[in-house]
Parts: C-alpha cells; sequence; structure tokens
C-alpha cells in the first residue's frame, strides 16, 4: 500500500552536516594537518600496504544534473564512511551540500533496522582491527619477536562463554517461571510438590562446562551466522531522477522513494511497502512519477494519489496459447511510449529443460559437502525463450493486445538483443540485434505510431568486432535527424552516421583509437560528447566532437582516466570520475565556456592521505615494437639506485584476454599485483617490475581484441619473448632472472607461455587460469577463443593440458577452491598433468578453501603476495 508521509525541512539540518562532512572542508582539515612523511624503503612491509581496510575511498556514482544544468546530483560518502549519500552541487553558488546522511534517514526507518547496522558496523570496525593486529603480529612472530597469536581467540573464546551463560541463565529462569507457575497449579488442586527433589533434579542436570574444541566448534558456527551480508550496513541512497523542468528529484532508499526540492531540501517520502520500488522518470508534467517493481511499471500521481500499470501482461495476438512473460519496458524520453520485450513462457514449466549445473566442492564443514552453480558451456544446446517487442503509447488504455513489431523464435541459436532507442520526441525507434552462428548484426529503425514492422537499415556479416550489441548502441540525434551507432569497420570501436535509406556507415572520427562510449549531444545535434583514448591508449578521456567534420576538443587533464560521466541538457557542463597514477580519481565537474576553454573543478576528497606514506614510486610508461611491427604498451616500476646496465632481477605481470575494455595499463589504475606489488618489489628487494598488455586486450583495436581467435596464447607469447629481450637490452634485467605472473586470463596466459616457451621466464605464477576452455562459460569463449560446435567440446583443442609436458621452470598455481567463475577443477587436472609428466619437483600449489575467482576466504591480499614475495624471492634471487 503507498502512503504519503511527513515531509520534513532538513535545510538547516543538512546545511550543518555539509560542514562537519563535506569534501571541501574534509580537504580543508587535511590541508592544516602535517603532510604524511614517505616510509624508507626498508620500512615498507605487505602488512601496511595490503592492510585491512584500503587506502581507496569510493568513487561518486549515480552523476545526473537537473534539466537546466544548475544542480549535479550524486552519490558518495567520504573515506571510511559506510553507504552513499546524496549531495548537490549548486554550480551558480559553487556550495556542495549533504542531502541524506546516516542522522537524517535514520527517521524514516525502524528502529530495529538501526540497532542492525550499529551493531554490524561495530562488528566490521572490529572485524578490521583484529585482522590488521593479526596481520601485524604474525609478522613480527615470523621475526622472532616474542608475540601471542591466541590472544584474540582467547577473547572471542570467553566472549562466547559469556554469551551461551547468559542464554542458559535466560532459558532456566524461563523454565523456572514455568514450573512455578505449574506449581501453584498444582497445589491450589491439592496436590504436593517437592521443590526441593525439583531443584535437586535440576542440579543434577546441570551441564558441565565445555571443553575447548567444544567452544571452538561454536565459536566457528557463530562466526559463520554472524558473517556479514550486503544489507547488514547502512546502505545510503540507490538512484536518482532529476524532474523534467523543476529544480527537484526523486530518490531510491531501502525500497522506497523520496521527494527532494533541490532549493530548500525538503524531504518528502512518496511509497512506504514490502516491495522494492525502483525510479524511472518523473511524468512529462512533473505533476507525477513512473516506478517499477520487479517488472511492471506504474504511474502515480502527486496530487490525487492514483495509480495506474502502464505494461500489462501479454498474449502473442497470433498464438493466443503462447503466454508472454515481461521482460524489460524502456520508456520514451517524452513518456509517450513504451518499448517492452517479452519472453514467451514454457507451455508446461516443470518440463521445461534445466540448464547444465556444475558442483563446487565445500569443506568448511566436518564432511565435504557441494554446491550447484549454472553454467553454460560451448557444447551445450542452447534452449533461448521465445521473444517478442511491442511498441505501446503509455496513454493506452484498451485492453487489446498489440501487436509485436518484432520477434525471435528462440531455440538453439545464439542471438542477442540491445536495448531499445527511442528519438528525442518519441516518433521513431531504434535497436539492433547480433546472431552469433550466422555472424549477422542487423540495426532497425521503426516508426512508434504505425505498429508495423521495423526497417533493417544496416546489416553486416562476419568481422564485426567485440561485444556487439551492446557497444553498438544505435541511438538518434535530438533532431531525430541522424542515427548514429558504434561499428567496428576499419578496426576500432568508434561512432558511424547511418544512412537510413541506402543502409550506408559514415566514420564521424579520424584516427586509430577506441571511442566506444557515447555521452550525449548538444541540443542542436551539431556536437557530440563521447569518451576516447585518442591521445593515449592508457587514459580514456572526454571529448567534444563536430559531427560535421569529426573535429575533436580534449576536454580533460591530459592523462587522466575518465569513468563515470554524465552532461548536462545543454552540452555546457560534464562531470565524471577522473584521475591517475599521481592524483587518484575523484569526481570533477568540467564547464565548458564560451571562449572555448574548459574549467575544471574537483568536488570529492576520497583517499586516506595515509596512502601517501606506502606509495613509495611511481611507474614509469614505456613502450616497445613486437616482432610484428604492433607498439606494445607497459610501464616499469624501477629501485632507487636503478641504472640501465644493472643486472636485476625482474617480474612481469600479464593478463592478455578481451573483455569490454579490460586492460592492465591504465593511468587510474592501483591494481594489487601489477601495481601494488610491482611497487613493493621495486621498492623493498630492488626488482624490476613490469606490467604489460600484450595483443589479446580490448581497447587497442580489433586487431588485439581478436589475436586470440583460434590461437589462444600463442601472439601473447610472442610478445612477452620480445619484451623479455627488451629488458635485457632496457631495463637493467637479468635476462635468466625474470618471472611471470597473471590473473584469470593472466593465469591461463602465464601457464601458456611457461609450457610453450619454457626458456624465457625463470618462474612463473598462475592465479585461476582457465586451462580447459570447454569448461568456461560460453557467453566468452564462443566468441573470443573459437568457433563453437554444440555437437562435440571442440574447445577442448585449446587446452592447457597437453602442453604441460614442456614446464621446464618453477611453476605455482593458484586458486580459490569456491570459485564459481573459473572452476578449481581446471587447476586440479592441469596439477593432475604436470604430476603425469614429471613435473612434481617444480609445481606447488597455493590454494585459497574458501576463496571464490578474487580469491577473499581464507587467504587475504596480504597472504596471497606474502606467498608471491617468497616465491620469487626463493627463484629469482635477490638483487645485487
Amino acid at each position: 500500500m503507498r502512503k504519503k508521509t511527513l515531509a520534513i525541512s532538513i535545510a538547516l539540518i543538512y546545511s550543518s552536516v555539509f560542514a562537519l562532512s563535506s569534501p571541501l572542508a574534509q580537504a580543508q582539515v587535511r590541508a592544516k594537518s602535517a603532510p604524511v612523511a614517505k616510509l624508507k624503503p626498508s620500512e615498507l612491509s605487505l602488512e601496511q600496504l595490503y592492510r585491512a581496510q584500503s587506502y581507496a575511498g569510493k568513487a561518486a556514482s549515480q552523476l545526473r544534473f537537473s534539466s537546466d544544468g544548475r544542480y549535479l546530483a550524486y552519490a558518495w560518502n567520504p573515506f571510511g564512511e559506510e553507504g552513499n549519500d546524496l549531495y548537490i552541487h549548486d554550480t551558480e553558488t559553487g556550495k556542495t551540500s549533504r542531502i541524506t546522511s546516516p542522522a537524517v534517514m535514520k527517521t524514516y526507518d525502524a528502529p530495529e533496522d538501526w540497532d542492525r547496522f550499529e551493531k554490524k558496523l561495530k562488528q566490521k570496525e572490529k572485524e578490521l582491527n583484529e585482522r590488521q593486529a593479526k596481520a601485524e603480529a604474525q609478522a613480527a612472530y615470523l621475526r622472532g619477536e616474542k608475540v601471542d597469536l591466541l590472544q584474540w581467540e582467547r577473547a572471542a573464546i570467553e566472549e562466547l562463554k559469556r554469551e551461551l551463560a547468559e542464554k542458559k541463565s535466560k532459558a532456566a529462569s524461563l523454565k523456572a517461571e514455568k514450573e512455578a507457575e505449574a506449581a501453584k497449579e498444582k497445589a491450589a488442586g491439592g496436590t504436593n510438590t517437592n521443590t526441593a527433589a525439583i531443584s535437586k533434579a535440576e542440579n543434577e542436570k546441570k551441564e558441565a562446562e565445555k571443553e575447548l574444541w567444544e567452544l571452538r566448534d561454536e565459536l566457528k558456527k557463530k562466526l559463520s551466522k554472524e558473517k556479514l551480508k550486503n544489507n547488514d550496513l547502512y546502505p545510503g541512497i540507490e538512484n536518482l531522477v532529476w524532474a523534467k523542468q523543476a529544480q527537484e528529484l526523486i530518490f531510491q532508499y531501502r525500497g522506497d522513494l523520496f521527494r527532494l526540492q533541490a532549493a530548500t531540501g525538503k524531504i518528502e517520502r512518496l511509497t512506504k511497502t514490502d516491495k522494492v520500488e525502483r525510479i524511472l522518470s518523473y511524468t512529462a508534467d512533473d505533476n507525477g512519477y513512473l516506478y517499477m517493481d520487479d517488472k511492471r511499471i506504474y504511474a502515480a500521481s502527486f496530487s490525487n494519489g492514483t495509480l495506474r500499470q502502464l505494461n500489462p501482461e501479454l498474449i502473442h495476438a497470433e498464438d493466443v496459447e503462447k503466454k508472454y512473460s515481461l521482460a524489460s519496458t524502456i520508456l520514451s524520453e517524452d513518456k509517450q511510449w513504451m518499448a517492452i520485450t517479452a519472453n514467451a513462457a514454457p507451455a508446461d514449466p516443470s518440463k521445461a529443460p534445466q540448464g547444465r549445473q556444475v558442483e563446487i566442492m565445500n569443506y568448511s564443514e566436518r564432511f565435504a559437502t557441494a554446491k550447484k552453480v549454472g553454467r553454460e558451456v560451448s557444447d551445450d544446446k542452447r534452449t533461448v525463450p521465445a521473444s517478442a517487442l511491442y511498441i505501446r503509447k503509455v496513454s493506452e488504455d484498451s485492453m487489446r493486445q498489440p501487436q509485436p513489431v518484432f520477434t525471435n523464435d528462440g531455440g538453439d541459436v545464439w542471438f542477442e538483443m540491445s536495448r531499445v532507442a527511442f528519438s528525442k520526441d518519441g516518433t521513431q525507434y531504434t535497436f539492433s540485434t547480433w546472431e552469433r552462428e550466422k555472424e549477422l548484426l542487423r540495426i532497425y529503425v521503426g516508426n512508434s505510431a504505425d505498429n508495423a514492422k521495423p526497417k533493417i537499415v544496416f546489416e553486416r556479416r562476419n568481422q564485426v568486432g567485440h561485444e556487439v550489441v551492446d557497444v553498438v548502441s544505435p541511438q538518434f540525434t535530438p533532431d531525430g535527424q541522424q542515427l548514429i551507432a558504434v561499428l567496428d569497420e576499419l578496426g576500432y570501436r568508434q561512432p558511424y552516421r547511418i544512412d537510413t535509406a541506402t543502409g550506408k556507415a559514415t566514420p564521424i572520427l579520424k584516427g586509430d583509437f577506441e571511442a566506444h562510449q557515447i555521452l550525449g549531444f548538444s541540443p542542436d545535434s551539431s556536437t557530440m560528447f563521447v569518451m576516447a583514448n585518442r591521445d593515449d591508449f592508457a587514459a580514456m578521456n572526454l571529448f567534444k566532437v563536430t559531427l560535421a567534420n569529426g573535429e575533436m576538443q580534449a576536454l580533460g587533464q591530459s592523462g587522466d582516466f575518465h569513468r563515470t560521466s554524465a552532461m548536462s541538457e545543454s552540452g555546457q557542463k560534464l562531470a565524471s570520475v577522473a584521475g591517475q597514477w599521481s592524483s587518484r580519481p575523484e569526481l570533477k565537474l568540467l564547464d565548458l565556456q564560451a571562449n572555448g576553454k574548459v574549467s575544471s573543478k574537483t568536488l570529492t576528497d576520497s583517499h586516506d592521505p595515509k596512502w601517501n606514506a606506502v606509495n613509495l614510486i611511481q611507474p614509469e610508461r614505456f613502450s616497445f615494437t613486437n616482432r610484428h611491427g604492433d607498439k606494445i604498451e607497459a610501464y616499469a616500476f624501477k629501485p632507487q639506485n636503478w641504472s640501465s646496465g644493472d643486472n636485476r632481477p625482474a617480474i612481469v605481470y600479464t593478463y592478455g584476454g578481451p573483455l569490454g575494455d579490460r586492460h592492465i595499463i591504465e593511468t587510474d589504475s592501483f591494481q594489487p599485483t601489477a601495481y601494488l606489488f610491482g611497487m613493493y618489489m621495486a621498492a623493498k628487494h630492488g626488482y624490476v617490475t613490469v606490467a604489460v598488455d600484450p595483443r589479446g586486450h580490448s581497447n587497442y583495436g580489433r586487431k588485439f581484441s581478436d589475436a586470440n581467435w583460434e590461437q589462444a596464447g600463442k601472439p601473447q607469447t610472442e610478445d612477452l619473448e620480445d619484451l623479455a629481450k627488451y629488458m635485457q637490452k632496457k631495463l637493467g634485467v637479468d635476462g635468466k632472472r625474470i618471472g611471470l605472473t597473471g590473473w584469470s586470463f593472466g593465469g591461463f596466459q602465464t601457464q601458456y607461455t611457461m609450457y610453450t616457451s619454457p626458456d624465457v621466464f625463470a618462474a612463473g605464477i598462475a592465479g585461476a587460469g582457465p586451462t580447459e576452455w570447454e569448461n568456461y562459460n560460453s557467453w566468452y569463449s564462443g566468441r573470443t577463443i573459437g568457433k563453437v560446435d554444440r555437437s562435440k567440446p571442440n574447445l577442448r583443442r585449446y587446452s592447457l593440458l597437453p602442453l604441460t609436458v614442456g614446464l621446464k621452470k618453477p611453476l605455482m598455481l593458484v586458486h580459490g577452491m569456491q570459485d564459481p567463475n573459473v572452476l578449481y577443477q581446471d587447476t586440479v587436472n592441469v596439477y593432475r598433468a604436470l604430476l603425469e609428466n614429471g613435473k612434481e619437483s617444480l609445481v606447488d600449489l597455493f590454494l585459497d578453501p574458501d576463496g571464490e575467482h578474487g580469491m577473499g576466504g581464507a587467504v587475504k591480499p596480504k597472504a596471497w603476495h606474502k606467498k608471491y614475495e617468497s616465491f620469487f624471492l626463493q627463484h629469482l634471487g635477490k638483487a645485487k
């Protein structure tokens, strides 16, 4: 049931909170404090570098400008605070106000919820403090210092004993009360009760004190039961939308909706239900709002409380026996049209085909148990449901079922369809489809009003690049006159203008770089805003593009990597989370001035300044040319007193696989092994450490992203061989003491290189690598490794198992045994093959019994890299 509840003015509250909690105020306080002194290299420890609480703060999210561009709303919180609260920046006054906070939102929740939030926050803080204290104590113990390593267990057991005693006391009191009441009833009935005998009997039944091993078992159960969950801590807001004209917005908090007046800070609660409501938008006239529950969209009025469902369940008009369930609904910007996608439900759900389930073993109990996770591999027969697309007017009250404008029969096919995008006035819509088996990409355009089949305006077969429909993302310019889509026609993903009459695709930009994210257009449709790595493959800048001639103007600071970004409707203001190694990512407001210049203002201060104490060395960028003439990007950490004539040990970190825009050489990435461990080994042990992006990565164009196709691992190994030669000539490295490591695809790549080019690297550590591609998820393997055959597991031809015979140098395999992504069995099977091939003296296993793909179970980042340190020092030696 929907309710309107008390509206409270929090203008004074949030202005006072701002004074204490704003990023600007915090920055001023920090500026007054003494700068953090860097540690000496000899003082740096992994316990400090990988401390229990990360040095990195939260990045701002949910960036949204008001319709007039005056206000920027975003979700964020300062370092060390839970949740993501709502902030409003006024671009006219330059003031940032914190709207929500625990103190404000507490008034809308049940006291029991906040009892839990506060209790769990204390638990989290205690766990982090204990984890850090244990790590430091364990290191001290290994140095020979006298340390009590059991103090935390004893304290936990004493606390447990108190809890058990209290629980037992309460149970005994309750039992005594019941027995006393029963005794009174018996006495009233003339029955004598020997209370002394009862007391004696109770004393005889009293339990003996639990032994230590029993208490340890009880403690294990308690810790498992009390393990922190996602909803245990204060979450802050989840989403927000601005009104079309008014300076107000609606935000989500814990599944309910709240309305905020930007100028006054007045909050009004709109919903209070036991369902999760998700805000979509205001109505076109700002007199109400549209929101969703699980799949249905509702229109609500501010004034009269009316509520109307907009997307009813559907029946295929030509097949009334086929029931369709809603999959998604997209509204046009003017809120006049809906694009509804629906999937056909099986006639008999009980007979619906079940997907493959694989078992993952859990060894945390007395006897091992198994949990099942879904997995679709390349030779699984697909059961894609039939689907349909409906275009329907929002105001349509007729119960007559509309005809679908597009259908797909589903079945044993790989079919993907993009989100529908409407023109600004709602009169047109567009979407793209990809059929993997046919290698067929299509873009459709339709008229919203005529309910006819949309027209195919663009079609390509075979080489269309990777990620496909999620990247293509066709959309109209605001005037509705141009259709823009991101294509890979010339080897790089960039925006193209599609001629809807001829199907011709004309590139808008010129140059060899990636520009596959369009932020928006100016209101007059003359300008487009994109994110691109035109000037630096390791960075991602914001660019203003003149559509008529493709001229590009860089807007952000050189070297910054821009992530989450948004633009105002006028195109004059942009907000973006951006940064680089020398200046960690923060929310920045860019103002495009009339004279063509761009002013920039930083709105957040997110990170712990103590990071500066442990960040001892900055990486140095370099590139080299491989044997095929390709430029390969990399960076290196060089130790103090380095010279090119040195003969130092070295470590190379690699990934090597295509995925979205995934690569390692990114100017804002502090990756745990490539950056943190690389910096540590250079500073502490005098190693030269290198992170590299060989062919295989995304964001370097199709030549790189397609490099793995039907030769997985081979191009990367060639590039790694060329890198090793370069390091010997240019980086002062001993060619006989170079180690190699990588995670996930990098774990595969490390193994492939160690097996097929066994004399290049002196030791390797392979983390969570897929060794049998026929067992990996087909959404990835079938588009990056090779063509699949659903009649047999033909990707087995790319298995690493037969290649293990080539190993000559020490190799450590690392894996989380609960990994649902790359199955632990892949490491077990390659380990078996290594043993069968007589490599037992060369191979080690390092396992996290409770870890998943990123580990995080019993093995935390400090311990995992401590193992790396020990392994490489053992096999590569110390720097002279």
